[in-house]
């Protein structure tokens, strides 16, 4: 799973590395304005990226809006922008390495660094526009070829991949199936026209997700429905009835005391919504991963009694395997990580760069929750 994240230059994040090596699950704290979102659309370049989108301009107009000119930090353009992603897969360290800048003459971003290394053995490494692949066809022997790109597409996209087994594939199959959620309940209805892996960021494409998770792990079901019934026991089946040519449409069935309700799925409250998310997302990292999540503010919608239980059965289902990043600003989300899982962010103003530091390097007396609350966490 991802061992280190690090950006450069990047809206508030300068300089910034967040190590998460050995770290089955972790959370983000800290004010609002102090760069938690930012990470997110970080990691959602890179999901972007794995699923195929190679255009800076895709990547910076909307709805993406994740890479654009006004993204240098304090405008220093001068400056390129970097990142670097760190992922162990196998036993073995996948280094993604990609940069950008902004001539004076160019009015959209180019990629000027790119490079692949799997345990420091370059799968391929761009200089500008040129990219030089590395192959090892037999034995040792490494073969090198050489192509050029436009400056405004990402090389990883579109080079080809050899086989299920060839790095790259399984760099970018791994990028794919990241999860990266920021939820709105109101967008996450029960009626699917596809099938997919690839889960939005708002959650929108919730019941494509079910549906494609089902048709190829149908013992997904038992996952979800066990998760479920921990949440709700008067639960009976989820039904995915067929309504037209491609498309389906969610019921749920509650049993109490022999009388039988059905719902629609979008006649869910908001926060049964975020569970039967949160259902599918431990479904996922059993079936297909290990995944890595990431999910701004898991505890909204929820209420304070239910806090505690929906974020200890995220971290139970990722200890043995995948890997979850959250954020929050609740207490009770705080009291469910040791220290040793907890980042704080924090910026001094708005014209300086983000810091953090893990809350276990920091003094405070006391609860982490208590010490937030009483504003004595500071960087």
């Amino acid at each position: 799973m991802i061992q280190r994240l690090y950006i450069h230059n990047y809206r508030c994040l300068e300089n910034f590395e967040l190590n998460l090596k050995e770290l089955q699950s972790a959370l983000l704290i800290g004010k609002n304005g102090t760069g938690k979102s930012t990470i997110s659309c970080v990691l959602q370049l890179y999901q972007s990226i794995g699923r195929g989108i190679n255009s800076v301009k895709e990547l910076g107009n909307k709805p993406l809006n994740l890479l654009r000119p006004k993204d240098f930090y304090r405008g220093r353009t001068e400056v390129p922008m970097r990142f670097e992603i760190e992922v162990l897969l196998d036993n073995q360290v996948y280094t993604y390495t990609l940069a950008f800048d902004l001539p004076g003459n160019f009015q959209k971003l180019r990629v000027i660094e790119e490079r692949l290394t799997v345990s420091d053995n370059l799968i391929f490494n761009r200089k500008e526009a040129l990219v030089t692949l590395t192959r090892k066809s037999t034995g040792s022997i490494h073969h090198e070829s050489q192509f050029s790109v436009d400056w405004h597409l990402i090389a990883l996209p579109v080079i080809q991949e050899q086989s299920e087994q060839d790095p790259l594939h399984i760099f970018k199959t791994w990028l794919a199936n990241m999860i990266i959620l920021s939820p709105i309940p109101a967008k996450i209805i029960g009626e699917s026209s596809e099938e997919t892996f690839e889960i939005n960021r708002d959650g929108s494409n919730f019941a494509d997700w079910f549906t494609g998770l089902l048709k190829i792990y149908p013992a997904a079901y038992t996952t979800i429905d066990n998760y479920l019934r921990e949440i709700f026991p008067d639960i009976l089946d989820i039904r995915n009835k067929t309504i037209g040519e491609n498309a389906k449409s969610m019921v749920i069935q509650f049993e109490a005391d022999k009388a039988i309700l059905r719902l629609d799925f979008d006649d869910l409250s908001d926060g049964e919504k975020c569970y039967f998310l949160c259902a599918l997302v431990i479904a996922a990292n059993k079936c297909y991963g290990p995944i890595f999540c990431f999910w701004d503010e898991p505890d909204n919608y929820l209420s304070l009694p239910e806090v505690g239980h929906f974020i200890m059965a995220l971290r139970r289902s990722f200890r043995e395997s995948g890997q979850i990043l959250v954020t929050s600003h609740n207490e009770e989300t705080i009291r469910k990580f040791p220290n040793d899982n907890i980042f704080a962010l924090d910026r001094k103003s708005h014209l300086e760069p983000t810091l953090i530091r893990l809350l276990s390097d920091i003094p405070f007396e006391g609860s982490p929750a208590d010490a937030l609350i009483r504003g004595e966490i500071e960087l």
